[in-house]
């Protein structure tokens, strides 16, 4: 009977990193999308622009992690780049919420704060929270870059005109999650690669 269990329990986790492991060779097998992602954010960053981040719940608090990590980065000798959560401001973001409506909280602090040499990075479980759709779209309007971070099958967003779409392609959003946060880690640090090789922010590099 304790043979058996084990071998149940070592099945159970083999299927576990199966899960895990798949999204990741998909993003792997999607490099060259996640570089052009990033070499469009550091021309942003070059320009002067800064990067927005949003998103519900959980990809609420990615969105923080994101920004703490370009204002504040951890490893010694990166420059700090500027970048703002829109989840950040409780007032804000309720304020919204009541005069305007759950939809409209990112959007309209896109309106106010966010320029057309910025970056806008939409962070979605499903792909299919309408704030989040909603702010990329005001994003695009203003010429802001857009860029969203979403799972499973990509949703609305992933079906939205954006510039970038990166997708964690899996249905349990634990492990969404945890794609996410190596996305925006690989984000993170190519765009300083590129700061760090000379000639590749120029006009010349196709982005």
């Amino acid at each position: 009977m304790a043979y058996s269990s084990g071998i149940g329990a070592l099945d159970a986790v083999e299927n576990l990193f199966e899960r895990r492991v798949e999204p990741i060779n998909h993003v792997l097998a999607n490099a060259e999308s996640v570089a052009r992602a990033c070499h469009a954010m550091a021309r942003r960053f070059h320009h002067g622009g800064k990067l927005v981040v949003f998103g519900n719940g959980g990809p609420s608090t990615d969105a923080q992690h994101v920004a703490v990590e370009f204002v504040h980065p951890v490893i010694v000798g990166k420059r700090a780049l500027p970048a703002i959560s829109l989840t950040s401001d409780v007032a804000t973001v309720t304020g919204v919420a009541t005069g305007e409506g759950l939809d409209e909280v990112f959007a309209h602090q896109v309106r106010h704060l966010g320029e057309s040499s910025d970056i806008a990075l939409g962070i979605s479980t499903d792909g299919n929270c309408t704030n989040v759709l909603r702010g990329l779209r005001e994003s695009q309007e203003r010429g802001l870059l857009t860029i969203g971070l979403v799972g499973g099958d990509g949703g609305a967003i992933g079906r939205a005109d954006l510039d970038h779409v990166l997708t964690a392609r899996a249905d349990d959003p634990r492990v969404v999650k945890e794609v996410h946060v190596t996305m925006y880690h690989i984000l993170w640090e190519l765009v300083h690669v590129f700061f760090e090789q000379p000639g590749a922010l120029t006009p010349e590099v196709s982005a």
